[in-house]
């Protein structure tokens, strides 16, 4: 199962993403400026996705991983929910 994101205006859209285990997760920068895509527990990080640039992360664990923005700190509290 996979799921798309987009990074817009400074937000992440959904702010909430379920997969599956196995499932990947692309997010797309339709912004104007890079972001990151960076997990508040240190699991992933994308670096910095340039504008119009996506970043793919592939879920294998269980769980709930709460991301941010480094870059803008205003960008946080979404979230990517792995499970049945």
């Amino acid at each position: 199962m996979a799921a798309t994101a987009t990074i817009q205006n400074f937000a992440f859209s959904p702010s909430v993403i379920h997969v599956l285990p196995g499932g990947t997760v692309t997010w797309t920068n339709k912004d104007a400026t890079a972001h990151t895509v960076t997990d508040n527990g240190g699991s992933f990080d994308s670096g910095n996705i340039a504008v119009d640039a996506t970043y793919k992360k592939t879920f294998a664990t269980v769980g709930t991983y709460t991301y941010h923005c480094t870059i803008h700190s205003m960008m946080a509290s979404a979230t990517v929910v792995v499970g049945n």
